[in-house]
């Protein structure tokens, strides 16, 4: 099931309210000979907030997401956690319910990709990329980022085995999409292989069906 949200904000500059309100300000001043205090100033500001928010330019965003009835999946691509929260929560006011969880792993990932690194251990069917971020588990500001390196070097080795753990591994999976994973279990940087792409008829006109094919060659 293909869903998509969106959210509607009006965009009322900061610097047009500042404007608009301190000209309010100067006409009560001059005109009724006194000073305005800070409580009327805040009602004054609400006022014209008010006033100018229906004349405001309106700025959407659209968060697409799909749900996996046969294996119980909800993906949502959103850049943040707060976003795909967001969609979480306007599904569940939505239908009523919704008993959605995020994952919950018997093992922390980072120590799982950690030792895909440490004993190339990975699954057949992935293979590590070149880039990673390692950190330490005690000590926040031990980061270190790794990109177009290999990642089975003596180097990167060293900092496992001195305790950093791997939290973003780039990875491909079966030579048909690439990404890069985090120890919250999000995808970044998700992008079909090119021979995926191949596979999909170049006559397809209709965007509406080129769009519904490209769904489902990748949610399968």
């Amino acid at each position: 099931l293909l869903i998509c949200a969106r959210k509607q904000e009006r965009l009322l500059p900061t610097a047009a309210v500042k404007e608009a309100l301190e000209e309010r300000i100067g006409e009560i001043e001059a005109g009724e000979s006194r000073e305005v205090g800070r409580a009327e100033r805040r009602r004054l500001r609400e006022q014209i907030v008010d006033e100018m928010l229906p004349r405001a330019f309106t700025r959407s965003r659209r968060t697409r997401a799909y749900i996996d009835t046969e294996s119980g999946w909800m993906v949502i691509d959103a850049a943040s956690e707060k976003q795909a929260e967001e969609v979480v929560s306007l599904l569940r006011e939505t239908l009523g319910s919704l008993p959605a969880l995020l994952p919950a792993p018997a093992e922390h990932p980072a120590e799982v990709l950690s030792r895909w690194l440490l004993e190339d251990s990975a699954p057949a069917d992935f293979v590590a990329g070149d880039a990673c971020e390692l950190r330490d588990a005690e000590e926040k500001s031990g980061v270190v980022r790794i990109s177009g390196g290999d990642l089975s070097s003596d180097e990167v080795l060293a900092h496992l085995r001195a305790g950093k753990r791997a939290v973003k591994l780039a990875l491909t999976w079966d030579e048909r999409f690439s990404f890069t994973l985090a120890d919250d279990l999000s995808l970044k940087r998700l992008r079909m292989a090119e021979e995926l792409l191949d596979t999909l008829d170049d006559e397809i006109e209709d965007p509406a069906v080129r769009f519904e094919t490209e769904f489902a060659l990748f949610a399968l």
